[in-house]
């Protein structure tokens, strides 16, 4: 560990009550995409009170803090802040029990379920740790909350309104995501690390007609049915064993009972792929499949491909993520690891790309270590390790903490640090 980071790290023990309290707070009232206006104040605050240059209202509710201490790199460090419609299961003391009004006014619960309340709160303390030791370090630090990211739009939102013009360009990007790992745990990945995803949404028409006329209809269901069946040969039989890629129809609507052919039927999909040309592929053969079937089906109308959200890959750059993986290695030992691709997705590396600016983005563990070991003493992980977006995801408070700060920090100090 560089003398800097022993440094700045040396007041982590004084801040943590504070940011533990900070922590449950957040969790306690998460908001969904684009409405994160308490989070964001908290962020805002948190930011001005340690000195540095606020920007708020950036993409909807985005928060800009830089701090600049002298002539060096700019290093950002982002952090996502939005909940999800989720129920809360966790039994906790602070769980959530927030609701708002969804669509059509239909109240729905909200929660941290992916957490990003670990995201928010370990940026703030690295931000006031940073700002706490300015004799350790030279160059500026900028600390971004981003609005949405579950939606896929928020980085979008945040670069649509002017972030390259209202940061100083970075010479980096920095970020991480809480994951169900043992808590303490770092791990960093050069190259693909998250998939790209597409959600799309298929409308099929068809000729209504009674269920006893068939032959006055052109029945969509069927059609429905199989392009459903001809799309799960896109990966088994398009796609290379070897490289990666999931096509899920997750959802199917059509009628309204059991004797009306309706005259539509919706699916929705989504496919995870780690490579451009995977994704355009896969794209390219839905829409071959999905037309083809309608046409064999004598559909009235060509059907319409929609896509609902699209995520980008996350592929980590090779220069800052060995020099991120060097000084976790120095600063976490054995707890630093390299850690296996996910097919999660993110639109995090829209930021750095805006920019021009190269990125690293790694994994922190959030799982109680024992019940973690128990678990995979017994090969039941998958079944006893709640995961993100589950109802019952609950990052131990610490070390989780402790070291989503730490890993901030010390990623920082391996640009900054003097």
């Amino acid at each position: 560990m560089t003398h800097s980071a022993r440094t700045v790290l040396a007041g982590l023990a004084t801040i943590r009550p504070e940011v533990e309290h900070l922590y449950r707070d957040l969790h306690r009232h998460p908001e969904l995409g684009l409405r994160e206006h308490r989070t964001a104040k908290k962020a805002a605050d948190a930011l001005r009170d340690c000195g540095y240059d606020v920007t708020e209202g950036v993409g909807g509710t985005g928060v800009i803090g830089v701090l600049g201490n002298g002539d060096g790199p700019v290093v950002m460090a982002r952090a996502d802040m939005d909940a999800l419609p989720v129920r809360e299961e966790t039994g906790l003391p602070y769980a959530s029990t927030v609701t708002v009004s969804g669509e059509e006014g239909v109240e729905q619960p909200v929660m941290h379920a992916c957490g990003h309340d670990v995201h928010v709160t370990s940026l703030i303390g690295c931000a006031r740790l940073m700002a706490g030791e300015l004799d350790a370090w030279r160059g500026t630090f900028v600390a971004l909350f981003q609005p949405s990211e579950e939606g896929g739009n928020g980085a979008r939102a945040m670069i649509d309104d002017g972030l390259t013009s209202k940061s100083p360009r970075p010479d980096v990007v920095l970020a991480q995501h809480v994951l169900p790992y043992p808590a303490g745990y770092v791990g960093t990945r050069t190259g693909s690390f998250l998939s790209a995803a597409d959600s799309l949404r298929i409308t099929v028409h068809g000729r209504g007609a009674h269920g006893s006329m068939p032959q006055a209809a052109v029945d969509p269901v069927v059609a429905a049915a199989m392009i459903v069946v001809r799309l799960q040969t896109v990966v088994s039989r398009e796609v290379a064993a070897a490289t990666p890629a999931v096509l899920t129809v997750g959802s199917i609507h059509a009628g309204s009972g059991p004797n009306v052919i309706p005259d539509r039927a919706v699916i929705e999909l989504n496919i995870r792929t780690y490579d451009d040309a995977t994704r355009t592929h896969v794209l390219e053969a839905i829409e071959r499949i999905v037309r083809a079937e309608c046409e064999a089906s004598r559909c009235p109308r060509p059907p319409e491909i929609e896509r609902i959200s699209s995520f980008p890959p996350t592929v980590n750059d090779e220069e800052p993520t060995r020099r991120v993986a060097d000084a976790f290695g120095a600063y976490f030992g054995d707890d630093a690891h390299t850690v296996e691709r996910q097919a999660a997705s993110e639109d995090m590396s829209e930021i750095p790309r805006a920019f021009g600016a190269p990125f690293t983005y790694w994994a922190i563990g959030g799982t109680d270590p024992r019940r973690y070991a128990e678990a995979a003493r017994n090969g039941t992980v998958s079944q006893d390790i709640p995961v993100n977006h589950s109802a019952a995801f609950a990052p131990v408070v610490q070390p989780t903490l402790n070291t989503g700060i730490s890993a901030l920090t010390v990623a920082a100090l391996a640009w900054l640090g003097r």
